[in-house]
């Protein structure tokens, strides 16, 4: 099993909770309690393309671990 990383620009995190099916979510920016997320569909290529529509959202750094309210890495950018 591979360590959870911490949570960086670029970077793309799945959300747990089963009510959100497959949400993608990519990290835009952080500061030392918040990460400013945007949800992502990924091309074939595994490139994030920013869904429309969507608005940006700020979640806590410490829910990004893999926990079944928190989020699980997916991958880097």
């Amino acid at each position: 099993m591979t360590d959870t990383p911490a949570p960086a620009i670029g970077q793309i995190w799945q959300d747990n909770d089963p009510r959100a099916g497959e949400r993608l979510i990519w990290i835009e920016r952080t500061d030392d309690t918040h990460a400013q997320v945007r949800q992502v569909a990924l091309t074939p290529a595994g490139e994030p393309v920013p869904l429309p529509g969507v608005r940006r959202t700020r979640i806590r750094l410490d829910r990004f671990r893999p926990t079944s309210t928190g989020y699980r890495y997916v991958s880097p950018a």
